[in-house]
């Protein structure tokens, strides 16, 4: 066999650093000579080549302005970036001086995109191979289906024209019913009459349940996944529902066992409350008739009554009033008092059926959001709270819980305030965002039958009661299975974080994934066991591969709601002009066929919410950006006058009719 390489061929597979550089160079070669631009386009074809999304935002800009005969140059480009409110995401304004200072030549452009093509060709293929393969290793999955799909991508690898599956926009509609079979027997069984019973979609139960779990373990019992890897059992769940869907019965129903060891824990406690307060009362009351003491007789012996007085204050000093038990919190409180009572009780859980808690968040009391609690009661990471207290400040690994069932609208609230996002609070929530069942609903429903809503009530207890017995934090290992199993969702989340992937513009959120897995996983392990007839603390034993599966089916159900959620929050007019505009792409022309290519002024036509193109230019980068169209920059003409309008091309998919039916 030949070793020589054909023409134009890079003899070597560029690492992702190699990548990057070779990036930051075709981006320096055409600020440094725009003349070369419509080449490296032409070249590069799809802007989607660049492996990272940066890259992808400033040659989308530069091909965007070049087209419309823009001059390109460092300075006008940054002004470019900051109207587009891209600046910020792509480094700064030093990004762009980064990216010239990383080209040794101009004049190499041509081979600096070659690299960043046939890298970006590569990762297609192995994209492409690794869902075959993954096709063909399900065996549940049709023979003949997994041979369609697999010819076909051969087929669009041979042309070297690949399209990946578009990134949802996020309409929540088609969005996948919570799992509840993955959920322990006691709990699942709850969550459907629960559902039945109220006439709510079970994602509002299941979610909250899982809030009770979490509520019972939070902080109280850790996982360890493999040495230096642990994860606190506490979740951040939120279930976004419009009003009148009955979320507040659908809480009650939850949360009752909860609420009601809550109200037995203060009732236990209360006669010790009371020894100790009327203990610390009367040695403060032998500290006092000291003090009268002295103030009376000033010719005692000072000395003697010094000494009587500070032992007396010593002793009164050391009895210590035990906190009035508690395990929740009200939505409606400040994120101080959440710092205090962490302080106090290190694990909580904050509870609410409105958006009460989010509201606070964002500084309801406050000139300014205050969101330092909640990002370290996530993880755990130690609290400090600087006041004046008699009772305990500090807690060195706090566990809070957030449960709650907002409007829509609220999450939105929450997704602008100044840095609920670049902060990572967003980040820690799992959300489901289920379609409402207003207008559909039962009349009449069955009551929850009484032997379920028993063994709800009896085991959900008993987990409370096991878990905040504890002294200290437990930790719940992984057996090798669940390692691995660990192991693969980890190398699965990691491809789908690559630019070309649905979860490339969720990275925060997204990266978090496998510990919510992990967090999960262990909550199902302890309501599996403390159900059981075994012995006191069979919970302890090792966590299982198949409760990892489970929790990740759970996790694959909040990450398409997820996905949802963010776009909901980001929700603008392009937004809602690109749904307008992909709706209008999916209806089929008269002669029945679907449009392969359009133009800004064809979408400015298909609907009368449209004016101008200037109209239509947002949502039509929005769809690019989702993959569901790609634009072929026309280069500079060369002649005075109007530019050329660019073309886009339409995903093969939007005209493809799923599952047999007519595409509409």
């Amino acid at each position: 066999m030949s070793t020589e390489y054909a023409p134009n061929v890079i003899p070597f597979r560029p690492e992702p650093a190699e990548v990057k550089a070779a990036e930051q160079a075709v981006i320096g070669s055409a600020l440094l000579e725009p003349a070369q631009i419509p080449a490296l386009a032409a070249q590069l074809g799809d802007p989607g080549v660049f492996y990272h999304p940066a890259h992808e935002t400033i040659w989308r800009t530069i091909i965007r302005m070049a087209g419309g005969e823009r001059p390109v140059d460092p300075l006008l480009l940054t002004g470019v970036l900051r109207a587009q409110g891209d600046l910020g995401r792509i480094g700064g304004p030093g990004y762009l001086h980064t990216c010239i200072e990383a080209t040794p030549t101009a004049a190499n452009g041509d081979y600096y995109a070659e690299v960043v093509r046939i890298a970006a060709e590569r990762r297609r293929i192995g994209t492409n191979t690794s869902r075959l393969a993954h096709m063909a290793g399900d065996d549940q999955a049709d023979l003949e289906a997994v041979r369609t799909a697999a010819l076909s991508v051969l087929a669009d690898l041979a042309a070297g024209d690949t399209w990946l599956d578009p990134v949802p926009l996020g309409s929540h509609t088609g969005l996948p019913t919570f799992p509840v079979k993955a959920l322990p027997g006691w709990v699942g069984a709850y969550v459907e009459a629960v559902a039945e019973f109220t006439q709510t979609p079970p994602d509002a139960s299941a979610t909250m349940a899982l809030a009770a779990l979490s509520t019972a373990a939070g902080g109280r019992v850790n996982v360890e996944i493999r040495p230096g890897w642990r994860e606190q059992s506490n979740l951040y769940l939120t279930c976004a529902m419009p009003p009148a869907s009955r979320k507040s019965d659908v809480f009650a129903f939850t949360m009752g066992p909860v609420y009601k060891v809550e109200a037995e824990f203060q009732a236990e406690a209360r006669a010790a409350i009371i020894e100790a307060e009327t203990a610390r009362d009367t040695a403060l009351a032998e500290v006092e008739a000291l003090m009268a003491k002295a103030r009376k007789n000033p010719e005692a012996d000072r000395a003697q009554l010094v000494a009587e007085i500070s032992a007396a204050k010593m002793l009164a000093e050391q009895i210590v009033v035990p906190p009035n038990p508690r395990l929740t919190l009200s939505g409606d409180i400040t994120p101080e008092t959440v710092t205090h009572q962490l302080g106090v009780h290190r694990c909580l859980a904050a509870l609410s059926p409105e958006g009460d808690l989010f509201d606070s968040m964002v500084g309801r009391y406050s000139s300014k959001p205050n969101l330092g609690v909640f990002l370290q009661a996530h993880k755990g990471e130690r609290l400090q709270a600087d006041r004046i207290t008699r009772e305990q400040p500090t807690a060195d690994k706090p566990a809070l819980t957030i449960g709650v069932t907002p409007q829509p609208a609220v999450l939105q609230e929450l997704g602008a305030a100044p840095g609920a996002r670049d902060r990572g609070l967003l980040a820690r929530f799992l959300y489901s965002l289920p379609p409402s069942n207003l207008g559909y609903r039962k009349v009449r429903t069955e009551p929850i039958p009484d032997k379920v809503a028993n063994a709800y009530d009896r085991n959900l207890t008993r987990l409370l009661r096991a878990m905040t017995d504890l002294t200290e934090p437990v930790v719940v290992l992984m057996d090798q299975a669940a390692d691995l199993a660990i192991e693969r969702l980890q190398e699965r989340v990691e491809v789908q974080l690559r630019p070309d992937q649905p979860l490339a513009h969720i990275k925060d959120w997204a990266g978090k994934l496998v510990g919510h897995i992990a967090r999960i996983a262990v909550l199902l392990h302890l309501a599996d066991h403390i159900a059981s007839d075994q012995e006191q603390g069979a919970w302890r034993a090792n966590l299982e591969a198949a409760t990892v599966e489970r929790a990740a089916e759970i996790a694959d159900y909040y990450t398409a709601h997820t996905l949802a959620v963010f776009d909901l929050i980001a929700a603008d007019p392009a937004t809602e002009d690109a749904h307008a505009i992909l709706q209008w792409l999916q209806r089929p022309k008269k002669d029945g066929t679907h449009r392969t290519h359009i133009k800004a002024h064809d979408a400015v036509a298909s609907s009368r919410r449209f004016k101008k193109v200037a109209d239509v230019e947002p949502a039509l980068t929005l769809l690019e950006q989702h993959g569901y169209l790609r634009s072929d920059q026309a280069g500079p003409t060369g002649q005075r006058g109007r530019p050329q309008a660019v073309t886009y091309r339409v995903h093969p998919s939007i005209g493809t009719p799923a599952d047999g039916a007519e595409a509409r």
